[in-house]
């Protein structure tokens, strides 16, 4: 079997269901469920025999070393993680706990649980760390996309603690020979996403007539990665990536975050007309920046491409319409994770942002 941790997340649900539904090995799932970890994601898997949900922190060892016992996987998949560049600014100790703390108690229980592994299960184990495109920067728009080569140049709380807890990973390999590998991977998207993210909150607010936060001119370009085939490109990695070795995954789609909003604007333009006329684009509101947010993010696949075979194989346009067709389907799972406490999180956001 293999262990996840945070498996309830977006990414980490995602993973979940296309394993299930792609082979027969059992899969683990260590989850906190803080507020963007939601068991409903995982809904459709719950009375699957080769599914077990634990609730529980990385940062406790003790339970991790008693689930790695109890139950021996052959890897883990480290998706468990602080995500939100906002939230880190608000509250960045948060992030050094779980991103940072929680990533080395989690290398300590997989190192000595790996020490104890026979030789030839030894051999075949992998310890596979999750992590973004952010820990690199931000690029000008002559640039060319972020390579592994890049140096690290983290701006924010968030890609700081993500920057802190890839150095952990490969210190651990490195210097206790653990066998890791990581992704770095660009700004995802996709059904079951967190409406605190650009793409569900645009859609979210949309349906309702609310206002579309942008934050300054909207000229801040990003690589669009749809979900699905982020967790093709981990298991492409998790079969064949090289020990010790870093990837990065993109999504080739480099938009600007306005393209982005008024393509949501135009495909809920003709899937849920507005009742009143006109374009959803008429809710579009530029708000004050948010500080050091980055200008670029470019992913450059090429390694990943050369070395795994593979690539991106869902376009913008097709992931989008599918992504808004599923929070259309799923309207109840909106409304479970928009509580009171997700509207005042907005409200403090974008509330209290004058238009720049």
């Amino acid at each position: 079997m293999i262990l996840v941790t945070g498996g309830c997340g977006f990414i980490g649900s995602a993973f979940v269901l296309r394993w299930l539904k792609d082979q027969d090995e059992p899969i683990l799932n260590l989850d906190l469920l803080t507020y963007a970890g939601h068991p409903g994601n995982l809904a459709a898997v719950a009375n699957d025999p080769r599914y077990r949900f634990v609730r529980g922190d990385i940062g406790d060892m003790a339970l991790v070393q008693d689930l790695l016992s109890q139950h021996r996987p052959r890897a883990i998949l480290n998706f468990a993680a602080e995500s939100h560049v906002d939230r880190s600014i608000a509250a960045p100790q948060a992030f050094v706990q779980t991103n940072v703390v929680g990533t080395v108690k989690l290398l300590q229980a997989a190192h000595a649980y790996w020490q104890s592994m026979p030789g030839d299960e030894a051999a075949r184990f992998r310890f596979l760390h999750v992590s973004t495109d952010e820990v690199y920067g931000s690029l000008q728009a002559s640039e060319p996309p972020f390579r592994e080569t890049n140096a690290y140049e983290p701006n924010s709380p968030y890609s700081a603690s993500k920057a802190a807890s890839d150095h952990f990973v490969r210190a651990w390999h490195h210097t206790f020979g653990l066998p890791t590998v990581t992704t770095n991977c660009s700004n995802n998207y996709g059904p079951r996403q967190f409406p605190e993210k650009l793409i569900p909150l645009m859609i979210h607010n949309g349906l309702k007539g609310l206002p579309l936060p942008v934050y300054g001119d909207g000229q801040q370009v990003r690589d669009w990665l749809h979900v699905d085939d982020h967790c093709s490109g981990l298991r492409a990695v998790l079969d064949h990536g090289r020990v010790g070795e870093t990837y990065n995954i993109g999504g080739r789609s480099e938009r600007t975050n306005l393209q982005v909003v008024h393509a949501i604007c135009a495909a809920l333009d003709s899937l849920v007309p507005l009742a009143g006329g006109g374009s959803h684009a008429r809710l579009i509101t530029h708000v004050k920046d948010r500080p050091g947010h980055d200008r670029r993010y470019a992913i450059d696949d090429s390694k990943i491409a050369g070395e795994l075979g593979w690539q991106p194989s869902i376009t913008f346009d097709d992931g989008m319409r599918q992504t808004i067709q599923w929070y259309l389907a799923n309207q109840d799972w909106v409304e479970s994770v928009t509580s009171g406490a997700y509207r005042q999180w907005v409200e403090q956001q974008y509330g209290g942002r004058p238009g720049s």
